[in-house]
């Protein structure tokens, strides 16, 4: 079985980007249905700084893995697998990078600021252009339903290490780890 466990850190910053990424998702398919009013105005303002906070927990993520490392893959994962398992994961980080970079951008091609917890105003990163906002709409969109896809593979190969292989791959980043 496998014993090689994340970080406490590691695991801390995993679970709340999980928990943020999630709780985004919902809220950005909750405010597609809503008319225009105060009410939006201010979760959009939310989801916003969520977002923000993802982009930067995201980089925080980045950095710790970098200085710190990940425990090694099993042993018994090889070749494809292998290959898929850091394709994944990659793909996981460039999405959790490139969508709230995509509603920052959009936010300026539309002229609506960026302000963080109604205290700091980020700076508009494209001027003002609502052709681009539009499209930067829709791959924002498209980047969303291609993380939601990419979570649910996750969450699958989780799953399937834990029930199929039974190798303690869904324990290293678990915050409780079985007793031995």
């Amino acid at each position: 079985m496998q014993t090689d466990r994340y970080s406490p850190p590691a695991i801390a910053m995993h679970w709340l980007a999980a928990l943020l990424i999630v709780g985004l998702f919902a809220l950005g398919l909750y405010l597609g249905g809503l008319p225009l009013s105060p009410s939006k105005f201010k979760l959009i303002a939310w989801h916003k700084w969520l977002g923000i906070l993802v982009l930067a927990l995201t980089a925080l993520r980045l950095g710790y893995r970098f200085a710190k490392g990940a425990p090694p893959l099993p042993a018994h994962l090889q070749g494809l697998m292998r290959t898929a398992a850091h394709a994944g994961h990659s793909l996981l980080y460039l999405l959790m990078l490139a969508i709230p970079l995509t509603g920052w951008l959009m936010s300026s091609a539309y002229g609506f600021p960026v302000v963080l917890f109604k205290l700091w105003t980020l700076p508009d990163l494209v001027g003002r252009n609502e052709a681009l906002g539009d499209l930067l709409m829709t791959v924002h969109s498209w980047l969303n339903w291609t993380l939601a896809a990419c979570v649910v593979g996750h969450l699958a190969a989780a799953v399937k290490h834990h029930f199929v292989d039974r190798d303690g791959t869904l324990w290293r980043m678990s915050p409780h780890a079985p007793r031995r």
